[in-house]
């Protein structure tokens, strides 16, 4: 049993960062028989990941049962970036009002320093980049807001590589948070969040859209 169950969790693991990473882009059409040979499993490890995979809304099944990755729509776009904008926004405002900008620019500063590490693989930056975008919103310690973060987060990993993918440059990107952390040391409010609104926002949208 213990076997079983570690199987279908590799299962798991191995195809939903397939998934996020866009090996399996949205659209895709998946077998049981496909992924068993991807992974040199069984089919019964992979059907139980599937549900897991389903239940998260990272696949959808139609009426014949057939598997897809599911897609990613303009409409999600603008809707998660309006989102995003919308927290962030006030977090990051929230982060100077409270007179805590010199501490979060060290905690944000950190999760800078594992993004310009993680360079080179755009899949890995993005994910260090989601904990960047989590730690601006830890602010609130609002777990409710957390829950929401975390309940889009394979969407926003996926919409931030189609950014980078098509115009958003990481280098550049990173140097301009580094930037942001100076202005955030000195509490320039209006120059931080110019930065972070231009570069992960408008820019990172603008992108995505391109798919």
């Amino acid at each position: 049993m213990a076997d079983k169950i570690s199987l279908a969790d590799q299962a798991y693991h191995t195809i939903k960062e397939r998934i996020l990473n866009l090996t399996y882009p949205p659209g895709m059409q998946l077998t049981e028989t496909m992924l068993a040979d991807d992974l040199h499993m069984s089919r019964n490890p992979i059907r139980t990941a599937l549900k897991s995979l389903h239940s998260e809304g990272l696949i959808v099944r139609d009426y014949y049962k057939s598997i897809t990755v599911k897609e990613i729509t303009d409409k999600d776009i603008q809707e998660i970036y309006q989102l995003r904008e919308l927290l962030e926004g006030g977090a990051f405002r929230e982060i100077f009002e409270s007179g805590r900008a010199e501490e979060f620019s060290y905690r944000i500063e950190e999760r800078v320093v594992r993004m310009c590490a993680c360079a080179g693989d755009i899949y890995q930056w993005e994910l260090a980049d989601t904990q960047m975008h989590m730690e601006i919103v830890s602010v609130f310690d609002n777990e409710r807001i957390n829950r929401i973060y975390e309940n889009n987060l394979n969407e926003v990993i996926r919409m931030g590589l189609y950014s980078v993918r098509n115009g958003l440059h990481i280098n550049k990107a990173n140097e301009n948070l580094k930037k942001m952390i100076r202005y955030m040391r000195s509490n320039e409010y209006e120059k931080a969040y110019e930065i972070l609104r231009n570069d992960h926002f408008l820019i990172g949208k603008s992108s995505a859209l391109k798919k």
